[in-house]
């Protein structure tokens, strides 16, 4: 995978002298090249091409291949880079053991060749093992007449090694005074750098994870009716017009529009709406959308990249692949940066070598050797699109989209944040709030019917009303004969009584006169809960109110934004 800033600009190079690539820009954080170009004059087997002659693999091409390919690649790659860490960073330390063998009990007794040796013996492996993959980059790099990150890494440890064994193996070469060996600097140096490549790659890896959750709302297959025969196919190959059935509990595969049927559809995990949408023919639905009620039919409208969360998704997989003002600023600069280095070690070479004390060819060697070593520009092409990158997965996980990477640069000069209500300032569920008993009942009584009623529906506001009065300690008795009336409410028989529970559509379908009640549950209305009415015996007995509390924290978050300067707005449907 890329990890060198340097290498983008050698990838862009050769995608864009492709005949027919109008545009292509490469990404180091998440290792994908983003390119436009006419299908008339080229195709993707010559952008493979224009990329392998740089010395990389292209192992996705414009999402023609599974995600799953995509992610094995990535978790391979991360597992070579920990294998390669883990062999360095034991003999590292082995070799560092050894170098400070004299103040080490037990290590000072080995001789001083011996030592030396034991030393070449276990850099060896760190050199051309652990740290093969910046020789292979660094020779890339010199193919097309450039340098990078690798051509840094492989001339300063490499130089460093070649004289080390020099100075092990033909130690007359060198005055007395500066027979030392720098075989620890060059299993350290490589150590240390294929860590922080281990770091980034496990970085990446959450945040594909990310969006991997984002991929895990989609139904893995849905129930299409096609020659008339009902059949359960994988979603990837459900097309547009297909009449697909969703079932109570089941999530929507696909968009499209109710044909037939009615029920309510959860959508919070596409809009953030905690209360079920009424859904009837002519209606659209949502994929990945979870049926909480009745069963329908729906004529599939969007499929595949198509739809409503492959939207989402793709447009986290654009916001990491964008680059920041300030990301472009630090390719170019890395693209001057190594070219300067190599340039400063050769200057310092022939200063050394002229003015330098005996014997200069030494002193210059080491001074040439010191530049390339504590110059590596990792940070300076690395930095910025692994931020970006970890930014936008952490955003999508907690519900944040990020569009681009240049909106996360410009988020310092936001002056106003607007909230949606809704799972924002709200806790995203609905619970009991009110209970106005008539009638002559008692509240807890009123309470004690409905919710008995309401254990055998899956309506989340059922729900709320069962674990309002579980928290209250009432007992509930089974309800018999549970009838659902689809868009207007429930009713059953709770002990010796018929008990109905609803909007005022249930109250009119049982003869049941609201009088007074309906002021109270205009007031409830107004007050943004959702009233459900309750008949006992087809006699108007109260009324219960159910809404999205705010969250605890709310008041504070918004206060903490004002302090900042920070104008608040909530805006909600």
């Amino acid at each position: 995978g890329l990890h060198c800033a340097s290498c983008v600009g050698f990838i862009e190079e050769a995608l864009r002298a492709t005949p027919g690539v109008l545009r292509a820009s490469v990404n180091v954080g998440t290792g994908e090249a983003t390119v436009d170009y006419l299908p008339s004059m080229t195709n993707l087997a010559q952008l493979k091409a224009a990329i392998a002659s740089t010395g990389y693999t292209a192992v996705k091409a414009l999402s023609d291949e599974p995600v799953d390919a995509e992610r094995e690649a990535r978790e391979q790659e991360y597992r070579e880079l920990r294998n390669r860490f883990v062999v360095a960073a034991v003999l590292a330390a082995a070799v560092l053991a050894l170098a400070f063998a004299r103040f080490i009990p037990g290590l000072s007794a080995i001789p001083h060749q011996i030592n030396w040796i034991i030393q070449f013996a276990l850099t060896t492996p760190v050199l051309f093992w652990s740290g093969s993959r910046f020789f292979v980059g660094g020779w890339s790099a010199f193919r097309h007449r450039a340098a990078d990150m690798n051509t840094l890494i492989a001339l300063g440890t490499g130089a460093a090694y070649i004289y080390s064994i020099a100075a092990t193996f033909a130690p007359g070469l060198f005055p007395e005074g500066l027979r030392e060996v720098y075989f620890d600097t060059t299993a350290i140096i490589i150590a240390l750098i294929l860590l922080g490549q281990v770091l980034e790659a496990r970085a990446k890896g959450q945040t594909n994870e990310a969006i991997k959750k984002l991929m895990g709302l989609q139904a893995k297959t849905a129930r299409v009716v096609r020659d008339g025969r009902e059949m359960d196919i994988p979603v990837e190959e459900v097309l547009v017009g297909d009449v697909v059935i969703v079932r109570p509990g089941e999530k929507v595969p696909v968009d499209g529009v109710v044909v037939e049927g009615r029920s309510a559809v959860d959508e919070s995990m596409i809009t953030g709406e905690s209360l079920p949408v009424g859904k009837e023919p002519g209606d659209e639905v949502i994929g990945a959308t979870i049926n909480k009620t009745g069963a329908f039919r729906f004529r599939a409208t969007k499929v595949g990249k198509d739809t409503a969360l492959a939207q989402i998704i793709q447009l986290v997989q654009d916001a990491q692949g964008t680059k920041a003002p300030i990301q472009r600023l630090a390719d170019v600069v890395s693209g001057y940066f190594v070219p300067a280095v190599i340039v400063v070690a050769i200057l310092s070479f022939v200063a050394w070598f002229d003015f330098g004390p005996q014997p200069p060819l030494t002193h210059a060697l080491v001074a040439a050797v010191t530049v390339l070593i504590i110059a590596c520009p990792c940070a300076l092409g690395l930095a910025t699109p692994t931020s970006i990158m970890v930014g936008t997965g952490k955003g999508a996980e907690n519900g944040i989209l990020i569009r681009s990477a240049e909106a996360l640069e410009t988020a310092h000069k936001i002056n106003a944040i607007v909230l949606d209500k809704t799972g924002t300032i709200t806790v995203g569920k609905p619970s009991l709030t009110d209970v106005v008993a008539g009638n002559g009942l008692a509240d807890d009584e009123l309470l004690r019917l409905a919710a008995s009623v309401e254990r055998s529906s899956e309506h989340p506001l059922a729900q709320a009303i069962v674990d309002g009065a579980r928290e209250r300690g009432l007992e509930l008795p089974d309800p018999q004969d549970f009838e659902a009336v689809p868009g207007h409410g429930v009713q059953a028989a709770v002990d010796d009584w018929r008990v109905a529970l609803g909007n005022l559509k249930m109250m009119e379908r049982i003869g049941a006169e609201v009088g007074p009640l309906a002021e109270a549950g205009q007031q409830l209305a107004d007050d943004g809960k959702t009233p459900m009415y309750v008949a006992v015996d087809g006699q108007a007995a109260g009324v219960i109110a159910v809404a999205d509390t705010v969250k605890e924290d709310s008041a504070r978050s918004i206060a903490a934004l004002r302090r900042l300067g920070l104008e608040v707005i909530m805006l909600t449907g």
